[in-house]
């Protein structure tokens, strides 16, 4: 018996797989989870103190940075207050000029320097005057700034290619960079042109009365000095597996100008762009940036800075990063001790579930083998000896299972031959109806026609014609209820064809507007979106509707409303199934159905109206049109609140336009 069952099922599916997991689960938990959180947290407070620490190599980058600004400035300092360099200003010696800035220029380790006269021409540079350069060169952003402020000024200033080529073309190389992919391959014909340089200017002045200005740049394109410094001065030689562990990069715009992170090739991976998500948070909204990040070939822990110009610009950043994998493998070295002391825990607990699996799971086949009998129709099968513990818990709870079912079943099978009692009284009502209605409509008709007859006669006293108007009410009422009958009784054939539910309602409710106006009640529509079209009888399904609305119009207070609305909709079958299908909710403000009644209000001859005013057979017979279509119809109604009638109507099985609607 065991074995049977065991092979049906799936070997992931068995108990004893299950009560496996479960011990694993639990070895995991003990062993596992503390050395996962443990290597998390370790890895955490690591990256942590890198983070601090990249801040604070941030800030010695941005003051070595700073310093080279400096450097330039005191180089061009000292040598503006040298005795030739005043006599050779004053002077206007343009040779001796030439030769002091070509002197300054290798002293100090600078691209270029120049001077600036006090009427802002520019008199000489440290490059060759060739064919004439100076001649209306428009001195440095960082001149003219010292000019007007006769103060010394420093500061990081980005000069255009075309300054350059009119200076030296030997400086127009210096500064061009091709973009280029991260394994040094060139980025189409993409280039930096523009040369982004450390400049200072230097007034020099004769008591209060400008001389002229000596100013001075370096530039940074290609330029080692500064990012070689930052990783010198920051990281000395620190390396993890061959790799430096720090390095720093300057950055014009998005381009990386100077920096001593690597290529994949081995070589400096200058004209390699950042990442855009670090370029719209450093350069789009001047915030730092401090996060993990792949740089070119590596993950680094990075921080990031915005570099601002002269006139208050961004043009570029500062970084400085380390390696992240020395943090990483820390991490690594914690879960592999996790993975192997989890390994040893697995391997106990199959051992353990293997034990306990044939000492406990005797009694669980026995229910299961039970659970297959009750399949094959068996109510009373044999359970053997009742366990205890949980076990025995679970087969009382089986057993009682068993009785629930043997109770239901008993209820279902008495609620079916209630049913089938109702509907066959029903038959018998209608065969009775259609039996009366025919025996009583014809003199009904006699006795109207005549009634009306004499009422047309002028030599009728008024109380005899008032008489004639009440046999001609009580007549015409008389033969409402006898058309009711009618109604209920006839199995007129259905019509049926594709019908748009929207379209239809649309033109039945134009039928009953006026009276709704009259009476002081809002009549609304809200129609479902791309409805499927459905089989039915459209001429009767009109008759049920007109018939559920004006219910609500007789019920509805004026100042009410009266909702009616479409939509798909699924509803269960007897199999327990669901079926696709279009709903039509009639939903009024009115007065309410009471809790007792609700049962009722389908059956013939049932009526809350006041006597005359409803024969009671109306629902019932939109009932039965609905119930011919294979639809239902539904009540829900809350006293005092209101009340929705909903009909529902199936599709047809190979519909596809469900599909379609729903998505």
């Amino acid at each position: 018996m065991n074995m049977d069952i065991t092979k049906r099922l799936p070997f992931y599916n068995t108990t004893r797989t299950k009560l496996i997991a479960s011990f694993l689960g639990f070895s995991f938990l003990i062993g596992g989870v503390p050395f996962l959180v443990g290597g998390r947290l370790l890895y955490n407070t690591f990256l942590q103190e890198a983070k601090t620490r990249i801040i604070q190599d941030l800030n010695a980058a941005r003051q070595i940075y700073d310093d080279w600004s400096e450097h330039v400035a005191v180089a061009l300092t000292v040598a503006a207050h040298g005795d030739d360099f005043r006599k050779a200003l004053t002077s206007g010696d343009a040779a001796a000029l030439h030769s002091i800035v070509r002197h300054v220029a290798d002293a100090g380790r600078l691209d270029l320097v120049g001077v600036v006269g006090g009427d802002g021409r520019t008199l000489a540079v440290s490059v060759d005057d060739v064919g004439g350069t100076l001649a209306g060169l428009e001195p440095i952003a960082a001149a003219q700034m010292s000019m007007r402020s006769h103060r010394v000024v420093k500061g990081t200033m980005v000069l255009p290619r075309s300054y350059l080529a009119r200076l030296d073309p030997d400086l127009v190389d210096r500064a061009r960079i091709p973009v280029r992919n991260p394994d040094g391959s060139p980025k189409g014909d993409q280039r930096v042109e523009d040369a982004m340089t450390l400049s200072a200017a230097v007034p020099v002045m004769e008591g209060n009365r400008l001389v002229g200005v000596l100013f001075g740049l370096k530039i940074l394109n290609k330029s080692p000095d500064i990012v070689d410094t930052v990783r010198d001065t920051l990281f000395r030689d620190e390396t993890y597996q061959g790799k430096k562990a720090g390095t720093a990069t300057i950055f014009y715009k998005d381009i990386r100008i100077a920096t001593n992170v690597m290529d994949q090739n081995g070589a400096r991976a200058i004209g390699t762009r950042v990442s855009p998500e670090v370029a719209e948070q450093v350069l789009g909204k001047g915030l730092r940036w401090r996060n993990p990040a792949f740089v070119v070939n590596d993950w680094y822990i990075t921080c990031y800075e915005p570099i601002v110009d002269l006139l208050g610009n961004r043009v570029g950043m500062l970084y400085v990063g380390v390696l992240e994998k020395p943090y990483a493998d820390v991490r690594n070295r914690a879960l592999l001790l996790f993975a192997v002391l989890s390994g040893v825990g697995m391997i106990a607990a199959i051992g353990l579930g293997y034990f306990l699996e044939w000492k406990i799971m005797l009694p669980i086949y026995r229910l299961s083998h039970a659970a297959v009998e009750v399949s094959k129709g068996n109510l009373n099968p044999k359970l053997g000896f009742m366990a205890g513990g949980e076990i025995g818990i679970l087969q009382k709870t089986f057993m009682d299972m068993l009785q629930a079912i043997r109770e239901r079943e008993w209820r279902q099978r008495e609620e079916t031959e209630t049913k089938l009692l109702m509907a066959q009284r029903l038959a018998s009502v209608g065969r009775l109806a259609a039996g009366v209605a025919h025996e009583v409509n014809n003199p009904l008709t006699g006795v109207l026609t005549f009634a009306h007859m004499l009422l047309r006669r002028e030599d009728l006293g008024e109380d005899v014609r008032e008489q004639l108007k009440v046999i001609v009410d009580a007549t015409e009422r008389v033969r409402r209820i006898v058309r009711g009958l009618l109604d209920f009784s006839r199995q007129t054939r259905l019509k049926t064809q594709p019908t748009d539910i929207n379209a239809m309602v649309r033109q039945t409710l134009p039928l009953v507007a006026n009276q709704a106006l009259i009476k002081g009640i809002a009549l609304e529509f809200r129609e479902g979106a791309n409805l499927p079209k459905v089989s039915v009888d459209a001429e009767q399904l009109k008759s049920v509707l007109l018939n559920l609305v004006i219910n609500a119009l007789d019920a509805t207070d004026p100042g009410g409303s009266i909702t009616v609305k479409s939509r798909l909709a699924l509803s269960a079958t007897k199999e327990g199934d669901s079926r696709r299908g279009v709903e039509i909710a009639v939903e009024d403000t009115g007065c309410g159905v009471p809790p007792e009644d609700l049962e009722k209000v389908f059956e013939p001859f049932f009526t809350t109206k006041e006597v005359g005013k409803g024969t009671g057979l109306g629902l019932a017979v939109a009932y039965g049109i609905v119930a011919r279509h294979g639809g239902m119809m539904r009540v829900r109604s809350e006293l005092g609140q209101g009340t929705e009638f909903t009909i529902w109507l199936p599709l047809g099985d190979d519909d596809n336009d469900w599909k379609d609607s729903r998505g």
